[in-house]
């Protein structure tokens, strides 16, 4: 969940960190560090942002043409400056960055203990540096052999970069569970967690392999080895990203363009995809499993956050057009419950990131017990997309933000085409349905253009209950998922409790917190169930609460029951979530700004969560 970058070549290397420190800053923010490698080895670290690094180091020595820099999410060790990254070996040659967990770090420390390493640190990172130092030592090996009988010895996951001061024209790195890309520029590398940092230099990068090793050097050659020292073809890509898309494009934040973006994206990922007035939708990976999709004894969809949620909705699509048995479980929980799972299931995966460890591990599970496996993802080349046996991405560009808005209308976009294809496949929706969903759901990115008309009203509305401590969101059918959805925005960046709830639970234990300070989001949308959300609106009111309705348009009954409502456009029940969520996204953005959060980078969280 941390941000590795690293750059060898001829020019400064320490701008080049920085700035990809800064474009990484998403994935941890809890301190930051470089190592500098110009003759001596000069490293520079701080607890808290980039920006406080780059304070602490605007009178030091950066001079060098090769570095390697790290932005920490906190796994080992509280957030401090000795635990901050990069660590050193013993004999203060080796410097390393780390994304990961090494699992059997305790096991290592009391043995290299034991041979008279002293650490300073709390980190499993500390430990691997010193592994690398001892068999460096006693085995009289380079350090790209040391690193690769090292990672030998290591259990867990990682994204590892070293550099060696006996050695000041290479860089070693590898990978296993965790995301690692390579930048090919005119003699130079660049490397990196992600694309971000490179796009400004070069459009050609190799992302590494699982327990693959790649040694980089400053003469522009460069070899990728297994861990079992094979020699490996490296599959130079192209990269399908402009350095704009990665900037703000002059919104305040990050995660206001992304919702901003969403009539845009939400067409992407339709884009060459339907066409309506043939009836025609062609993913791919459906296409290509077509039969065993169609025939499968049941969808299990693994996932994580707020890609879980989406997986909800997914449920209600699947079941409901295709009447495929759906269940959705969290990634996290999903293989240490021992699930039965055949050869006639399908394990649909969503990850924004497509490195998400959980996830990745339910696949690996589902893989084994021969499902076939279909991922749902952002990111071109991550592991998800590599791992599946088939897939389709949402085409949504970089998501910079942490709490996820473009990527969760992207995924939905992608289930509903899915559930669709499916339904005409399994002949379980009329051609008369079937049309005029795929007409609507052509609508819909003008109908969002239409529900971010509203902005203005819901930052008055954010205004009045920006200073709430809990927060209720009901919702029913469809809309259920959403108001989990609306809850979870509203907690992961305004540091407000909410929970979402389905509306008819309510009376089953949450209408107890309800007062005159409670404020409660009504999903009230989804025709089908209309009187039964109206009467759990009584409940709220004579109860006191306060209430925010998300309605259609024209709907006054429940607009003079409401405290405050939004109105968006009316759409078919299975489309609803695509237009409801755009208002619960812009409220717990506008509360998040009035009290002062940080909402590109909230506290405790990050952006792609690559540890278990």
């Amino acid at each position: 969940m941390c941000g590795i970058v690293a750059y060898i070549g001829k020019r400064e290397a320490y701008p080049i960190l920085i700035k990809g420190l800064q474009r990484l800053e998403y994935r941890g923010y809890d301190s930051a560090g470089v190592a500098l490698l110009d003759k001596e080895l000069k490293i520079y670290k701080r607890k808290g942002k980039v920006n406080d690094l780059v304070e602490y180091a605007k009178d030091k020595d950066v001079k060098a043409s090769i570095g390697i820099g790290h932005t920490r999410w906190a796994t080992h060790g509280e957030p401090n400056h000795v635990n901050a990254h990069p660590h050193t070996s013993g004999n203060t040659n080796l410097a390393i960055i780390h994304n990961g967990i090494i699992e059997n770090y305790e096991s290592l420390r009391t043995a290299l203990s034991k041979e008279g390493h002293v650490f300073e640190s709390e980190t499993d990172t500390e430990v691997l540096v010193h592994l690398i130092e001892e068999i460096q030592y006693k085995e009289a090996v380079d350090i790209e052999e040391a690193v690769r009988i090292a990672l030998t010895k290591v259990v867990g996951a990682y994204a590892i970069v070293v550099i060696d001061k006996t050695n000041p024209h290479k860089i070693v790195a590898a990978r296993k569970g965790s995301p690692l890309v390579v930048g090919l520029g005119e003699n130079e590398f660049f490397l990196a967690s992600d694309a971000s940092p490179i796009v400004e230099y070069t459009k050609n990068v190799v992302y590494i392999k699982d327990e693959e090793i790649v040694s980089l050097t400053n003469d522009g050659s460069f070899t990728i080895k297994s861990i079992d020292n094979e020699i490996q073809t490296p599959f130079i890509q192209k990269l399908d990203m402009e350095i704009e898309s990665i900037e703000k494009g002059g919104y305040e934040h990050y995660m206001l363009k992304e919702i901003y973006q969403q009539p845009t994206t939400i067409a992407d990922a339709m884009r060459g995809r339907l066409n309506s007035k043939k009836g025609i939708i062609t993913l791919g990976g459906v296409m290509e499993f077509g039969n065993r999709m169609k025939d499968a004894d049941r969808l299990i969809i693994a996932a994580c956050g707020t890609s879980w949620i989406a997986g909800l909705i997914g449920e209600y699509l699947f079941e409901d057009l295709a009447r495929i048995p759906t269940e959705v479980e969290y990634a996290s929980e999903f293989r240490y419950r021992n699930p039965i799972i055949t050869n006639k299931d399908v394990i649909i995966a969503i990850s924004q990131s497509g490195e998400t460890a959980d996830t990745l591990a339910a696949l690996e599970l589902a893989k084994e017990k021969d499902a076939l496996t279909y991922g749902i993802c952002n990111v071109v080349g991550s592991s998800i997309a590599r791992i599946t046996d088939a897939g389709s991405y949402i085409h949504a560009g970089p998501e910079i933000g942490v709490a996820s808005t473009k990527a969760f209308t992207g995924q939905l976009t992608l289930l509903t085409l899915m559930a669709l294809q499916l339904a005409q496949k399994r002949g379980t929706i009329s051609q008369s349905y079937y049309f005029q969903l795929l007409n609507e759901l052509e609508n819909i990115p003008a109908k969002v253009k239409q529900v971010l008309e509203n902005d203005k009203k819901i930052k008055y509305i954010a205004n009045i209950w920006k200073d709430a401590q809990n927060a209720l969101y009901l919702g029913r059918g469809y809309c259920f998922p959403v108001a989990l959805e609306g809850a979870l925005k509203l907690k992961e960046i305004s540091y407000i409790h909410a929970e979402g709830y389905p509306a008819a639970e309510m009376k089953h234990g949450p209408i107890a917190l309800i007062d005159e300070n409670m404020p409660v989001m009504v999903i009230a949308t989804t025709d089908s169930t209309r009187e039964k959300v109206i009467s759990n609106i009584q409940e709220v009111k004579a109860r006191k609460g306060k209430i925010l309705a998300i309605i259609n348009e024209g709907d006054e009954q429940i607009a003079k029951l409401a405290d405050h409502y939004i109105e968006i456009p009316a759409t078919e029940e299975p489309l609803a979530p695509l237009l409801s969520v755009v208002p619960l996204q812009l409220l717990a953005y506008h509360i998040a700004v009035l009290r002062g959060c940080n909402v590109d980078q909230p506290r405790n969280l990050a952006k792609s969560v690559t540890v278990e």
